[in-house]
């Protein structure tokens, strides 16, 4: 495995000659978290090498005066080696689409899981709505403000179950408030349009979500992933819930492994 920065947790299941996957994470979470981040992947072993990156900043990376978007896409093409699977959740899926989008020779298959790649949607009246809240956000947010109470307004404050505040998790939450914002990334989709290897998007349908995490998460992820899928010519996979890879995991994951049985010609 090249060398990089970042921490990456490998998951394989005995035999050669299996194929590579790199997942890579989406905010307040790590790449082998069992709340957010990719433990319900772990069956997905016995079908490739699986590579969990831990982004710059979270889970046992080094620390980051900022993370950026732009910085895990460097990250991701190292680790892609001579070629692999890419899976990317939330700001991680901006992080694979752009990473992806400048070595497309180093792609085998593409999902998206909500990626928040929400500027490639603007002309999308929910999703313009949502820059427009998500910037002034921003703006607003206090630069003071303990990783806890970010925590605790990522979660109780959209009417979700907020984690415990671990170390770990309180690390992530401290990392997430200094992001570049990923939502704003300008990413041409034009080289995923024109790869050769198969694209999935997978978005939850947000039924039983709480009403203010439904209209403010929910719906412009939903029409950015629309968008995407549309524009690049890939499938879209809609699955009860609002968090798919934990809250449908057989779903997903079956998804996967015919998405990557495709791209490696398995039909």
């Amino acid at each position: 495995m090249p060398r990089t920065p970042v921490h990456v947790t490998v998951w394989e299941d005995g035999g050669a000659g299996k194929p590579t996957a790199l997942f890579v994470h989406n905010v307040i979470t790590w790449g082998d978290d069992a709340a957010y981040g990719f433990a319900a992947q772990r069956p997905l072993a016995a079908h490739a090498r699986l590579l969990l990156m831990d982004r710059r900043g979270y889970g046992r990376s080094p620390e980051v005066e900022r993370g950026d978007y732009a910085v895990d896409a460097e990250d991701i093409v190292a680790l892609l080696g001579d070629g692999a699977h890419l899976v990317g959740h939330g700001y991680g899926g901006v992080g694979a689409l752009l990473a992806a989008s400048r070595r497309p020779d180093l792609v085998r298959s593409l999902t998206l899981i909500q990626p928040g790649a929400l500027r490639v949607a603007a002309d999308h009246p929910v999703v313009a709505e949502a820059l427009e809240r998500a910037r002034q956000g921003v703006a607003d947010l206090p630069q003071d403000l303990p990783p806890g109470e970010f925590l605790r307004a990522s979660t109780e404050g959209l009417g979700l179950a907020m984690p415990e505040p671990t170390p770990e998790r309180l690390r992530a939450a401290r990392t997430s408030m200094r992001e570049r914002p990923c939502w704003d990334a300008d990413i041409p989709l034009r080289p995923i349009a024109d790869a050769p290897w198969p694209v999935l998007l997978v978005s939850g349908d947000w039924a039983g979500a709480p009403e203010l995490y439904r209209r403010y998460a929910g719906e412009p992820l939903i029409a950015c992933a629309e968008t995407i899928a549309e524009t690049v010519g890939a499938r879209h996979l809609r699955v009860p819930g609002f968090y798919p890879h934990t809250q449908q995991p057989e779903r997903v994951n079956e998804a996967l492994r015919q998405l990557w049985r495709e791209a490696d010609g398995g039909g």
